[in-house]
Parts: C-alpha cells; structure tokens; sequence
C-alpha cells in the first residue's frame, strides 16, 4: 500500500513536474532516510524536467540519458545533503543535473582537444595554446570564486538562468517564486557577480 501523501489542494506544482514543491521536497528527506518508494515518487514527478536540461546542454540524446541516470543516482546518494532552507527540491536537483551535463560536456571537449592536438602540425607554436588554456583556466577559477560570494539566493538564480539557460519566468517556475522577484535576484547577482570579477574596476 502507497504511503505517500496526496497532492494537497491548492498546492503550487512546479511546471515540468508531477508533484508541489512541498510534496518534492518531502520525497527528497525520506530518500535520503533510505525510502525507495519516495525516491520512485521523486524520480517520476521530475525526471522529465531533469532530463530535458541535461539533454539542452549535452546535446546528444543517448549520453543525456546517461546523465540523467547518473544525476538520480547521485540524488539517491546524497539526499541527505538537501537543505530546504537554502532553495526548493527542484532547483537542488536542477543544478546537480547541470553540474553533471556540463561535466559530461568538459570531459567530451578534454577528449577532443587531446586528439585534435595530437594531429596538429609543427607550424602550431605550443606555448600559445598552453597560454590560453591557462587564461581559461584562471578565468573559470574567477567565476567560481565571484559566484562563492553571492548569496544563496542569488547564486541558485544565476545558475538556472545563465549556466543552466533557463528563460526568467521558468527560473521563477523552478524556484517557486514570482517573476519580478526572480528577475531581481538574478540581477542583484549579476551586479555582485560584476564586482566581485573587478569588471569595469
């Protein structure tokens, strides 16, 4: 016999899923104490959504799947890490979806880039390529480093929008929130994000 809660009435249900927001992040707490049936609920309820954004950023259908796999394994893993006072269920499992498409994605690019570099002629001036990679690389660091430094909030909101590219009302979809407030934060980030880069400085 099922022991989940029914969908309470009135209740928001984020758009792309089968459940409220509540109802998710309930799931996500009794996954993380070991209860298959919540997580089956969970995976149900947000699988397509997830897997729509990995299929966005990886491009290729087979691997998306595979990454959704892996994003719902490591959601069964880590549950308990969840912490509902620092964002909505969905938007904590939209950004690990993210994190691990882009992952895929990088780990593809190192691929690529290792067997085109194999096949360059001598005309190629190693050190140029190497100093590049390494601006990219201190670039990225850059970003990561500003975006430590934005709230909460604004952090999941920028992630959604920017990495993740989602449109403003679907960010405020995803973070049960309405849409000026989402664009707000967004924007408040950016600003932060701006002056914690030193751009403009």
């Amino acid at each position: 016999m099922s022991h989940l809660q029914p969908v309470p009435s009135g209740e928001t249900t984020p758009e792309g899923t089968g459940a409220p927001a509540p109802a998710l992040a309930d799931y996500l707490r009794r996954s993380a104490r070991g209860d298959e049936e919540a997580f089956a609920a969970l995976y149900d309820a947000t699988s397509a959504r997830v897997h729509g954004l990995v299929l966005r950023v990886v491009r290729d259908p087979a691997q998306s799947e595979e990454v959704t796999q892996e994003v719902f394994l490591q959601v069964w893993r880590t549950a308990a890490r969840f912490d509902e006072t620092k964002g909505s269920a969905l938007a904590w499992l939209m950004t690990l979806a993210h994190r691990r498409a882009v992952d895929r994605v990088r780990a593809a690019e190192a691929v690529t880039r290792q067997d085109t570099s194999y096949h360059q002629t001598s005309r190629t001036v190693p050190h140029d390529s190497t100093a590049e990679a390494a601006e990219a690389s201190m670039e990225a660091r850059r970003v990561r480093s500003a975006l430590s430094e934005l709230t909460t909030v604004q952090r999941e909101a920028l992630e959604l929008a920017y990495f993740g590219g989602y449109t403003h009302t679907e960010v405020a979809t995803m973070l049960d929130l309405p849409v000026g407030t989402a664009k707000t934060r967004i924007r408040d980030g950016l600003i932060r994000l701006r002056d914690a880069m030193g751009v403009g400085q």
